[in-house]
């Protein structure tokens, strides 16, 4: 009954922070369009205001796709595969949920996942590259060197 009552209280969590981040979302949206709508005279207010604008984007991307998370979470309850991991049809610890409650696989298969995408990164060649600019041209990391 322990797991049953932490998930929850997880999905109560889940439910409350899904609530604010659109309630975030949606004033950042609003008043990105007062910004848009109001007009600077002097162009150091223009680039600050342009940099609190780039912030608040950034700001609303990360908390679009921690929303899109939770949702994810959410379904995954109601369809009664909360707490399942993905790739091995194992249960995910309560320890990881609570520390992240939109996770969707156990701490074996995370870290496995992250030692093939490490591992992905070492074997690419990174001594030949393609320049697009120049059409399809392979260059030497050699020939960019010189370049330089």
């Amino acid at each position: 009954m322990a797991r049953k009552d932490a998930i929850l209280q997880m999905r109560q969590n889940l439910v409350k922070r899904r609530d604010a981040l659109r309630k975030a979302l949606a004033g950042d949206l609003s008043s990105l369009k007062e910004l848009s709508n109001q007009s600077s005279g002097d162009m150091v207010d223009a680039a600050l205001d342009s940099a609190q604008d780039e912030i608040n984007s950034q700001l609303a991307e990360v908390e679009s796709r921690e929303l899109a998370l939770i949702e994810k979470a959410l379904e995954r309850m109601h369809a009664g595969f909360y707490g399942v991991c993905e790739m091995c049809n194992g249960k995910i610890g309560v320890p990881r949920l609570t520390a992240l409650p939109y996770a969707t696989l156990c701490i074996d298969c995370q870290r496995e996942v992250e030692r093939e995408g490490a591992n992905s990164m070492h074997d690419a060649d990174w001594g030949r590259v393609i320049d697009s600019s120049q059409g399809d041209n392979d260059l030497t990391i050699n020939e960019i060197e010189m370049d330089v």
